[in-house]
């Protein structure tokens, strides 16, 4: 089974904040597995860049908790 990686991803309100980050994830090189705007929970794959998809979120207007 693969490994995922999971983002607290903080600022997020509705479902065009998920869209955004997701589209951040995805300029960054990596198609998130999932976005869930409840626990703000962002499930990226195995090998994800993490270092450049935090980086694009936080260009995008959103957190990222550690």
């Amino acid at each position: 089974m693969a490994q995922e990686h999971i983002l607290k991803v903080t600022g997020m309100d509705c479902d065009g904040c998920v869209k955004a980050v997701t589209r951040a994830a995805t300029g960054a090189g990596t198609a998130p597995i999932s976005v869930d705007l409840k626990s703000g929970e962002m499930r990226l794959p195995e090998g994800a860049d993490l270092p450049a998809i935090i980086k694009a979120i936080q260009r995008s207007g959103f957190g990222v908790a550690s």
